[in-house]
């Protein structure tokens, strides 16, 4: 049995608690007739005090289900049993027990009550009893307050693992949040982008078969179909590699800036990358991919397959600059209604960067990205 799992649990919440309480409870009787038939410390009990005796234990099969009227009439059994001068040992544990479940199951103001009330009513008996006894007058309200005490301190600890417990569980269902949304950016930027580069190539072939069917251009048809092949196997390899690392960790290595210029490429936008010499984290270039792909997406989603976008990705003072511009379309070119540009914010924040989008003053539209290489805080 795990005594320290016993005494963490709350005893309100423990299984079959009249079960096992009624258990103890035999227990402690069988105990009790024991001391009284073997230790003289006090006269033997007759009919009465074998009553009383027996009778104290049977409340004990309520004690968690309520401590206070159980305490009640065991004090009820054992005063009179103390009163009457029988063996004083026996029906201590059963007494003890009853203190002890009050104590650890109450507030504390009422256990300082309950502590006064009982160290009130042993002493007046025990006075009654022994009057010359100073030394067995400070035993027993020692082992009374010794008991409250003991209550008490586990009342406290099962407080402080719960709140423990709680924190943790608040941590954990924090990071599953976390998680979630990390994930549902990753399938949106992936998947966004790749059934809207295979959308435009099937308007293209459409647009191929329907324009001039007696003079069908089948080199530009096929071309458009291989397209849509090739985007479905690289979206299929990114989701597979995405699942792979949601596999094998939470944190693992994503699409970077190495693989920009064949996602920019797919999307026939011009591309400018002057880093240098300068060392990227990993995380950062995981966002920046993410930032580009998504204005990507929005960008040929709102302008179509002609549409003039070109990116600037550089370094400026320890920090990522990402810049997606296009020409072509008045408003909403590379931002969208949806999670579009609410996903690439969250991207940005992640790695402790900002992020502006929106028109452009002579046309067009704009996302501006500044990611630091060192995360710092960003105000929400």
């Amino acid at each position: 049995m795990d005594f320290a799992a016993a005494f963490t649990r709350d005893p309100q919440a423990a299984p079959y608690p009249v079960r096992c309480d009624a258990t103890v409870a035999a227990v402690f009787a069988v105990l009790a007739v024991a001391l009284a038939l073997a230790v003289d410390d006090g006269r033997r009990p007759d009919l009465l005090g074998w009553a009383l005796l027996l009778a104290a234990h049977i409340p004990l099969a309520w004690r968690r289900k309520a401590p206070m009227p159980v305490l009640i009439a065991v004090v009820a059994c054992v005063a009179p049993y103390h009163a009457l001068d029988y063996m004083h040992l026996a029906p201590i544990p059963a007494s003890m027990t009853a203190l002890y479940t009050v104590a650890s199951t109450g507030r504390p103001k009422r256990t300082v009550i309950v502590g006064f009330a009982v160290t009130s009513i042993t002493l007046t008996m025990q006075l009654f009893v022994n009057p010359h006894e100073v030394v067995e007058l400070l035993r027993v309200s020692g082992w009374v307050i010794a008991m409250l005490v003991f209550g008490a301190s586990i009342r406290l600890h099962r407080q402080l693992v719960a709140g423990v417990v709680e924190r943790a569980a608040h941590e954990a269902e924090r990071k599953v949040t976390e998680e979630r949304l990390r994930i549902a950016r990753d399938l949106h930027d992936l998947l966004a982008h790749s059934i809207t580069l295979i959308g435009v190539q099937t308007s293209v072939a459409a647009h191929v078969l329907v324009a001039d069917p007696d003079r069908l251009d089948r080199e530009t048809l096929a071309r458009a179909l291989d397209q849509i092949a090739e985007t479905c196997r690289e979206a299929r390899g990114e989701v597979r590699t995405t699942l792979d690392v949601l596999r094998a960790a939470p944190e693992g290595p994503l699409p970077d800036l190495a693989s920009l210029p064949d996602l920019v490429r797919s999307s026939g936008a011009d591309l400018a990358v002057r880093t240098g010499e300068a060392r990227v984290p990993a995380a950062v270039g995981a966002a920046a991919y993410r930032i580009v792909q998504e204005s990507l997406t929005n960008a040929v989603r709102h302008g179509g397959p002609d549409v003039d976008v070109r990116v600037d990705v550089g370094v400026v003072e320890e920090a990522l600059t990402v810049r997606v511009t296009n020409g072509g379309v008045a408003s909403g070119g590379t931002g969208d209604r949806g999670y579009g540009i609410l996903g690439m914010r969250e991207r940005a924040r992640s790695v402790g960067g900002t992020l502006s989008a929106g028109p452009r003053d002579g046309g067009g539209f704009e996302v501006t990205a500044v990611l630091p290489f060192t995360a710092r805080e960003v105000a929400v």
